[in-house]
């Protein structure tokens, strides 16, 4: 999960299309994070609207525009990633390098630094709703769930994030845990490390949750529980692909992997690959892709003039998705673009090189293609391990990211036939896979409502 931010600059949600709607066919998904932990939540909203319902996504400010644009009715409950950095006294790539390099920041000045204000906003949101659908990254979703008394389902987006004793996930943050495969010791030994990091976790930020629950008239309940899914959740709904992760045996009951829910969209609406990218991939032999998402790419550091280099060393053409508005440009057999749509895209591709952020590991599982994965942060280091356990890709950390390492594991990716083999079967298993529509149908018998 890569953040906007958590502080925020007003109270009050901005609205669109309230009052005349059906209160009962309501319901809130509110996420927090980048264009990978936005795109399942719009997916899932246009499939909840396909059935009768009339979602509502409670996003930061930045991403209100982008809902409406996909046809769906949005609440600002947090501004956009700007104020997080002017809060920390950081240009914009500074405050993405810090939060990159220590996850206690994004949980601190991301997550945790408004959370009053993030709860009363969602608070004034959920009058009247069926269900609140929440990313576990929204400390707020289970606190006004609770003081509501509506259903909550807890989306999660990250294999990781099960905090499963049997497959416990493998970043530095969790350097402790044991892994795959892990027997009943193993287990022990995991069961014991989460609860030794959830009893640092209530003593580091109890009280200042217990602040904000007392706001809303609850109890104490401290933060053991932080970024766990709750345990009042009528479901936790697994939002990526079995192929990745299968259900941990000692996942809750009320536990479902449904599939990574895809919606592929820089702007919201409807796009597709621009007429000099089909040139290019009509030109000539299918290209290299480089990418680092939509938060890594504004610290990329010297990552997409090494990608030049290595495409250039290995004889190959590439295509550097860079970020911002960068308007398109060709240099020899490199093509440099700001963004193009990974489901038009990475499908005609030698092999996907990116950070690991579930939304691209999602898409590039999905085009078939054999993938190297340089991490950044977080859950990117786990996707990395986890695409290399499947045997569709291999990993490189980010500070060997080098013309001679990167080049030598791509040549192998694309000399060995089982990298291709396996991401091609993976692909086509993937294709009985629904996730947006296995969600929604998920959640609809989760809060017992009756599709229109």
């Amino acid at each position: 999960m890569a953040p906007p931010s958590s502080a925020a600059s007003r109270t009050q949600p901005t609205r669109a299309g309230f009052g005349a709607q059906s209160g009962t066919r309501r319901i809130i998904l509110a996420t927090v994070g980048t264009q990978g932990d936005l795109h399942p939540f719009i997916a899932i909203g246009k499939a909840l609207q396909s059935r009768g319902f009339v979602p509502i996504l409670a996003v930061a400010d930045d991403q209100v525009g982008k809902c409406r644009r996909a046809g769906l009715d949005a609440v600002s409950i947090l501004p956009g990633f700007e104020v997080t950095a002017k809060h920390m006294g950081l240009s914009h790539e500074d405050a993405v390098r810090r939060i990159m390099g220590n996850q206690r920041v994004m949980l601190e000045q991301v997550l945790l630094r408004d959370l009053s204000t993030c709860a009363a906003a969602l608070d004034s949101a959920s009058t009247d709703v069926a269900a609140i659908v929440a990313s576990i990254f929204v400390i707020a979703a289970p606190i006004v769930a609770e003081k509501r008394d509506v259903p909550l389902v807890s989306v999660i987006l990250q294999p990781m994030a099960m905090l499963s004793a049997f497959d416990a996930p493998r970043t530095p943050d969790f350097w402790m845990m044991l892994h795959h495969p892990v027997g009943a010791v193993s287990a022990r030994w995991n069961r014991a490390a989460y609860a030794t990091l959830r009893w640092l976790l209530d003593r580091l930020y109890g009280r200042r949750i217990d602040r904000v629950r007392a706001e809303h008239g609850l109890p104490p309940a401290g933060a053991r529980n932080l970024l766990d899914p709750p345990k009042h959740a009528r479901l936790r709904l697994g939002c990526y692909s079995a192929q990745l992760a299968q259900l941990p045996p000692d996942a809750a009951a009320a536990t479902r992997i449904v599939g990574f829910p895809l919606f592929d969209s820089e702007s919201g609406a409807p796009e597709m690959l621009e007429p000099t990218v089909k040139e290019f991939l009509a030109a000539g032999a299918p290209p290299l892709i480089f990418t680092l998402g939509t938060f890594a790419v504004d610290g990329a550091g010297s990552f997409y003039e090494t990608a030049a280099q290595i495409a250039r060393h290995m004889g190959m053409r590439a295509i550097l998705l860079v970020g911002g508005t960068e308007p398109v440009g060709v240099h020899a057999d490199v093509l440099r673009i700001g963004y193009a749509p990974h489901s038009l895209l990475f499908s005609r591709s030698a092999a996907i090189v990116h950070h690991g952020g579930v939304g691209t590991t999602g898409q590039a599982l999905r085009a078939g293609r054999p993938q190297l994965i340089v991490p950044h942060m977080g859950d990117q280091h786990d996707h990395a391990h986890r695409i290399m356990r499947l045997g569709a890709g291999l990993r490189l950390h980010r500070r060997r990211f080098t013309l001679s390492r990167a080049a030598k594991l791509i040549e192998t990716l694309l000399s060995e036939p089982s990298y291709r083999f396996v991401a091609e079967r993976i692909a086509r298993d993937m294709t009985e896979e629904h996730g947006a529509e296995a969600a929604a149908d998920a959640i609809i018998r989760a809060i017992g409502e009756p599709r229109a």
